[in-house]
């Protein structure tokens, strides 16, 4: 429900998605006293993190910390207004944009910003899903430091698990799992072997305990952490109802748009954080927010 008690229904732009990028997009229109409207349903997609690193001034904090945070500071503006709702539905006409949430309600606005995210499709191994965010990630330079140089597997879902592998020597001892998804070129084995990195053949199983690798022969490889890297989808249908243009990514699809404004391919939509990124962060997210934010303000005033 909206978080005013007179409720509009008309704005001047709504943020799909209330994390780092959304919060950071209604921020510079809320300082220029637009009608904001945020709709956000509360599904963070570090919500199974419990730190969150690389952000200047933030690292080291829950992540769930970090977006409170950002929320009380946005809505201290009174042009400001929140739903805690799914958007299932975006139009474009006439110049303005319709948004239907799961209560029913519809809002309308002159700009459109989906902050919306991206949802990670977890290979199906067992023992996975329940250990992500906590003991398998995805990113080095947010998790790999506390690592403490210890053991490191990688867990070969495809051959980005090469990049994987190459890189994380740098935060521990590394083994990779090929896991009869991607077999090593000459050239990439020679230049795991000069990285320090071990390579084992067999089949992961499961993975058991914090962080234990257990093969398909029986053998248990206990590990410190464990990488992985998996698809993305987009988090909300409304990029693909308003027909934004789609740029393919190492991990999935991710919204095209202008590298300084931030606008898509739709005119009056634009698009920021992980679901207009190949790859992404909570700083990326943050920073993307506010280019996004600030292009569709003046996109307000110089068209």
């Amino acid at each position: 429900m909206l978080t005013t008690e007179s409720p509009s229904r008309a704005f001047d732009a709504i943020v799909l998605g209330g994390s780092y990028a959304g919060l950071s997009a209604a921020l510079p229109l809320a300082r220029a006293r637009r009608r904001v409207l945020v709709i956000d349903a509360g599904v963070r997609r570090n919500r199974f993190a419990a730190t969150s690193h690389n952000f200047l001034g933030q690292d080291g904090r829950a992540p769930a910390a970090i977006a409170a945070d950002g929320r009380s500071q946005l809505m201290a503006y009174p042009t400001v207004q929140w739903v805690d709702d799914t958007a299932v539905q975006a139009t474009a006409a006439a110049g303005a944009f319709a948004v239907s949430v799961t209560a029913g309600d519809t809002f309308t606005a002159r700009r459109l910003v989906l902050a919306t995210g991206v949802v990670d499709d977890l290979p199906p191994l067992e023992g996975l899903a329940e250990r992500w965010g906590r003991h398998v990630f995805h990113c080095p330079y947010c998790h790999g430091y506390e690592l403490d140089q210890g053991r490191i597997g990688v867990l070969a879902f495809g051959p980005l698990a090469f990049h994987h592998a190459m890189m994380l020597p740098d935060w521990g001892q590394v083994t990779l799992f090929t896991n009869a998804a991607f077999e090593p070129e000459p050239e990439q084995r020679a230049a795991l072997t000069a990285r320090g990195v071990v390579t084992e053949a067999v089949p992961v199983r499961r993975i058991v305990d914090a962080a234990t690798v257990e093969l398909a022969d029986g053998r248990q490889l206990p590990m410190d952490g464990l990488f992985a890297m998996g698809r993305t989808h987009m988090a909300g249908p409304a990029a693909e109802q308003l027909g934004c243009a789609f740029d393919e990514g190492p991990m999935g699809t991710f919204i095209r748009t202008d590298p300084l404004t931030k606008e898509t391919t739709v005119p009056g939509v634009f698009a920021c954080g992980d679901a207009a990124r190949a790859a992404g962060s909570v700083a990326l997210a943050a920073g993307d927010g506010v280019m996004a934010g600030v292009g569709a303000h003046q996109s307000l005033i110089f068209r």
